[in-house]
């Protein structure tokens, strides 16, 4: 999955498959995450977030499933 480059003090980069709902997410130092059946909604709205780190946290975290695709 092709990840965007985002500035944030804890996320290097962000993909979205819209076609799977899979949300990928690149933490400085901390690997690649994948989360699981994410609106393409929520996808947007973190994009458009001024702290990116700080949306992840309070709608993503704790909601959503999912697996670690790459150690970091």
């Amino acid at each position: 999955m092709r990840r965007q480059p985002v500035s944030s003090s804890s996320i290097q980069s962000i993909g979205y498959d819209p076609q799977c709902h899979i949300l990928e997410i690149a933490f400085h130092g901390n690997g690649v995450y994948q989360y699981e059946d994410v609106s393409q909604d929520i996808y947007a709205e973190l994009m458009a977030a001024p702290s990116k780190g700080r949306y992840f946290a309070e709608r993503i975290a704790d909601h959503y499933a999912w697996r670690r695709v790459e150690e970091g």
